[in-house]
């Protein structure tokens, strides 16, 4: 059982730039044998809340159907971030994609004070199952928000999955914060961040891992694209880089 948490830099509002660099992550995840891969907050527009009323999408819009396409073919579960729009209510979204199965939806339910003039808080947490394992998504904020781990532990959550959008601060808090869950909640922890500007600031990587004592298991830098990635059984983390060279790389693979 392995999980992914992507690292990238995405373009603010460009959708099918960042549809295309998730393609890429996904192809660097198959070739570390991933079952499980997700994306920092707002992957595929990046986080511009400004931008969410013109940008959202329905969870079941067709520009999507990539990822469907992912999951089924290589047996791995995605989730990416997308503002999405149901009825007249925009939700900071993660849509998930399992193979063989319809996509679902989990809408941050906790939002920061200057999201709440663009998004409407979402109302139910959402639980993942993967080779035994129980996970749980957390949408940045609400990550930092003790109740929310506590709500993903009483679901019984073995891997407290957190995308975010985080600056150097935020960064700092986390480091800080995440051991605190896994060692209270016997845990997990493994965090998606992007790099580069994000609405009023900039997003610094760093994209981690934590095991249920709360060890730093492995880390990403502060600007590299790639995916830190999480061994449930040896209980490792290790990191991978999307350069050319890998690039090259996953192109012989996946012609194997």
């Amino acid at each position: 059982m392995k999980v992914c948490a992507a690292q990238f830099r995405p373009i603010a509002g460009d959708f099918d730039t960042n549809l295309a660099k998730h393609h890429e992550l996904i192809e660097l995840a198959v070739t570390q044998r991933a079952n499980v891969l997700f994306f920092p907050e707002l992957s595929l527009t990046g986080f511009e809340p400004r931008l969410a009323d013109s940008l959202a999408i329905e969870v079941d819009d067709h520009r999507l159907d990539l990822f469907q396409d992912c999951s089924d073919n290589h047996n791995l579960i995605i989730g990416v971030g997308m503002p999405i729009v149901v009825g007249s209510d925009v939700y900071i979204g993660m849509v998930w994609f399992a193979p063989g199965e319809a996509r679902r939806l989990y809408a941050k339910q906790q939002l920061h004070s200057d999201e709440r003039p663009y998004f409407v808080s979402g109302r139910e947490q959402l639980l993942l199952e993967s080779q035994g394992f129980k996970l749980t998504p957390a949408i940045c904020y609400e990550s930092l928000q003790m109740d929310h781990a506590n709500d993903a532990a009483a679901l019984f959550s073995d891997i407290y999955l957190a995308s975010v959008a985080k600056p150097i601060g935020g960064v700092a808090k986390a480091m800080k914060h995440y051991p605190i869950v896994a060692r209270s909640h016997n845990m997990f922890v493994i965090m998606a961040n992007c790099v580069g500007p994000s609405d009023d600031f900039l997003s610094v990587g760093q994209s981690a891992a934590w095991n249920i004592q709360g060890e730093l298991l492995g880390q990403l830098d502060t600007e590299s694209e790639g995916v830190i990635v999480l061994d449930m059984y040896s209980g490792s983390a290790s990191v991978k880089k999307l350069t050319k060279q890998a690039m090259l790389g996953i192109g012989a693979q996946l012609k194997r």
